[in-house]
């Protein structure tokens, strides 16, 4: 063998370790990538499930169509979601669930696995009572739950409770029974483990729901391993339809239905209060069910099933949830001074994902506004569109972070104007409810437009919005006609307005993009409107009468009004944010509207007004619990005084949202209190959605990267950021000195990184010169 030259033998023999090294360098650094925790883990779902937060507890997937969860007795308001925190009975888990609602609904299609004779009822009441050790309270009334004999519910613990994102379980404590949860898009997966030698049951309870009436119920064995039917209800959506299909594990041969408490012949029912029951004289040590829920058919229900779970792999199906939350929650990354920010980040991030909710099934299917079957629509179908909520922070968050979801939301939106002759207000499953005032649809699909979210037909859109903009409806024709609303002809008149200038300050701003000048000048009109409500006198917005006097007896605190919903005259004050700086000018410059601001923050109520239980989170008169004071703190912004908005922004953040069941403040509003953290934790906030302008705060993170649909990456980080140190001293944007109090829709997508330095004394410079104003 001929020997190669030493010193080319040296130099190989170096290229041959730097190689190796460089190989276990890359295996060491690939298992430090392996071995980095996975984004669901600073996921905590029970955030915001006691109090008044309302939050989903169960298991689904982003935007899913299942939430499959527990379910205690609903003993009012704090229940909305189905579950309370303080609780300690389950009556089941439906397969439905809305999240931070302040109004409840669906929870559809219970089921309830238990040992022991045959129980038919949920069998849970609240005696009044005086406060007694076992008490619960409900709407402030103490009381003790009594079960009857006949119920199927059962006591839990926490201790033998777990819940992380597409996944919960739980030990049914009167019967030794653990159910482990799981779920894809439309298929709720339940696994049960029983005692061992036990008679056992599972109740299928389609009376049973949230605030809801049944009526005509089916249920129907189609063989030994399917059951088949529907659910109707009259709640909060009228005349709601769901269709399910239910595949199990085990042979299912002792099979009865009940019409309430009434055994009828055979193995299907139609009545007003249908349940069936499966039955086992020893129950098998495990039973899984695959539930396919559509609001089309139960043949749809059931092709969801074999297409979303088609085996019995329960781990497999709940680890594809995880990673699919994982995905989703990875298009913002977060550096956090300590984990509990990092969890309030990441369950405020999953809390924004869990509504919309898709409204189809797998083959795109849809039942319309209409009740009329669509068929291959183009786009994914949602429904359960809290817009009056979501407009100002839950919306723009997804045109920043889901485009394509953005797509298909107003591609549905402009479908429910085809089917309703308007466009969406407050849409559940099919239903316009019509809860809450102003038609926000309208700014979402204006917003969509002018950042750039393409795949809907944008003259349709226009026109959908000018037709529903100039409807003969819900004080539109005196909006129309540039009139004031009267507050003795219409009901909460001034919050109707003012979230009618909102819809159209945005409208204006598309029309103008459009290049349809006369529009543009019309809806900026209609967007000044405001300034007719507002009275020079004690400087606040009021109802106005037929005759063109203020209403009398006017108090700004008082919530017992016809004038405001879910507010009152401080907190309605400041929604202008089509136009701050011209509110501004009304109050009487700078000086006076930052006065005021801060009277805002100081102002009490007499206590024989009384308050609205929406209304939590005070500071003096602002209430953070409540959507309409949620862009309130970061108007000084406009005025010359931005560390004012950091010191409230960090305040807020730090104490309104806690690391605990308790962590929301008020109703979570199908993500809207938790878009309103988000942005505030990243330093910044869309006072006015479709003006394209990020106004800055105090960041919470130490840095956070968004990965934007441009493919740039778009970086805030802030220095020397501490609990002290909460004011913003200085800005640079990609290296160079930043001056503005606001950054644009336009320079994240350019991407880039903006460092904020912070510091614990204000600095009364920084955006107080008119040029770097919003």
């Amino acid at each position: 063998m001929k020997l190669l030259p030493s010193k080319k033998r040296t130099v190989l023999c170096i290229l041959s370790m730097a190689m190796l090294l460089a190989g276990i360098n890359a295996a060491d650094a690939q298992k430090k990538v392996k071995a980095a925790p996975s984004l669901t883990s600073f996921v905590d779902p029970m955030i915001g499930a006691g109090g008044h937060g309302h939050v989903f507890v169960g298991a689904s997937v982003p935007f899913g169509a299942v939430q499959v969860g527990p379910d205690n007795h609903y003993k009012g308001w704090d229940w909305c979601s189905g579950y309370n925190y303080a609780d300690s009975l389950m009556i089941g888990f439906a397969q439905t669930h809305l999240s931070g609602t302040g109004i409840g609904d669906l929870a559809d299609i219970l089921i309830m696995p238990y040992t022991g004779p045959v129980r038919l009822n949920e069998g849970i009441s609240v005696v009044r009572t005086p406060a007694t050790a076992n008490m619960v309270v409900v709407n402030g009334n103490p009381g003790v739950e009594k079960v009857s004999d006949d119920s199927y519910s059962s006591r839990y613990s926490h201790k033998f409770e777990k819940v992380k994102p597409g996944y919960y379980s739980v030990k049914l404590l009167n019967y030794d029974v653990d159910v482990e949860l799981t779920a894809t898009e439309r298929v709720a997966f339940h696994k049960y483990h029983f005692p061992a030698g036990k008679e056992g049951h599972i109740i299928i309870d389609l009376q049973t729901g949230i605030n809801t009436k049944s009526f005509d119920c089916n249920i129907k064995k189609v063989d030994d391993y399917t059951l088949v039917g529907r659910r109707k209800a009259n709640g909060w959506a009228k005349n709601r339809w769901i269709f399910f299909a239910i595949k199990s594990s085990v042979p299912l041969t002792k099979f009865s239905v009940y019409d309430n408490n009434k055994l009828l012949d055979g193995t299907e029912g139609t009545a007003d209060m249908i349940k069936g029951l499966i039955s086992f004289d020893k129950a098998p040590s495990t039973v899984m069910l695959k539930v396919g829920i559509s609001p089309v058919s139960p043949e749809n229900a059931l092709d969801n099933i074999a297409a979303e779970i088609p085996g019995w792999n329960f781990d497999e199906i709940a680890k594809q949830a995880d990673e699919k939350w994982n995905k989703e929650l990875s298009v913002l990354n977060v550096e956090t001074r300590t984990l509990s920010d990092k969890r309030i980040f990441y369950t405020s991030l999953y809390h924004t994902m869990i509504d919309p909710s898709m409204f189809n099934d797998h083959n795109g299917d849809y039942r319309g506004t209409d009740r009329k079957v669509y068929t291959n629509p183009g786009f994914t179908n949602y429904s359960v569109f809290s817009l009056w909520d979501t407009y100002r922070a839950a919306d723009p968050l997804y045109v920043l972070i889901e485009p394509k979801r953005m797509t298909d939301m107003v591609n549905t939106m402009l479908a429910i104007y085809d089917q309703q002759g308007k466009l969406p207000i407050w849409h559940l499953d099919g239903y316009e409810t019509t809860t809450m005032v102003g038609i926000s649809s309208m700014q979402v699909i204006a917003e969509a437009y002018l950042k750039g979210i393409k795949g809907f037909d944008v003259n349709r859109a226009y026109n959908d919005i000018k037709a529903t903009a100039n409807l003969d409806w819900k004080g539109l024709n005196y909006v129309r006609d540039l009139k004031y609303i009267p507050s003795d002809k219409v009901g909460t008149s001034v919050a109707t307005a003012l979230e009618y200038g909102v819809s159209d300050g945005s409208t204006a701003l598309m029309a103008k993009a459009l290049g349809k000048t006369d529009d543009y000048d019309y809806f900026s009109k209609r967007a000044q409107e405001y300034k007719q409500y507002y009275d020079p006198t004690d400087g606040f917005l009021k109802g106005k009468l037929t005759n063109g006097q203020f209403v009398a007896n006017y108090s700004p605190t008082s919530t017992k009004n016809r004038l405001y919903s879910e507010g009152n005259g401080w907190q309605y004050l400041w929604l202008v944010p089509q136009d701050v700086k011209g509110l501004v000018s009304l109050l009487g410059g700078d000086k006076k509207f930052n006065d005021k601001l801060d009277s805002l923050f100081v102002a009490k109520a007499p206590a024989s007004e009384g308050v609205l239980a929406d209304l939590t989170g005070e500071i003096g008169q602002y209430a953070h619990g409540d959507e309409p004071s949620h862009a309130t703190i970061y108007l000084y912004d406009y005025s010359g005084e931005q560390w004012k908005t950091a010191e409230k922004a960090r305040y807020i953040s730090k104490n309104f949202y806690p690391d605990n069941p308790d962590g929301i403040i008020g109703n979570e509003d199908c993500g809207q209190m938790s878009a309103w953290y988000i942005f505030s934790a990243m330093g910044f906030y869309p006072v006015f959605p479709a003006s394209g302008e990020y106004v800055i705060g105090s960041p919470v993170v130490k840095k956070a990267t968004i990965k934007t649909t441009s493919g740039n990456p778009f970086t805030v980080e802030a220095v020397n950021n501490s609990d002290k140190n909460i004011y913003v001293q200085s800005i640079t944007f990609n290296g160079l000195p930043y001056k503005k109090s606001y950054i644009t829709y336009k320079q994240m997508m350019q991407g880039g990184t903006m460092v904020m330095s912070m510091g614990d004394k204000p600095n009364y410079n920084f955006g107080k010169a008119e040029a770097s104003r919003p």
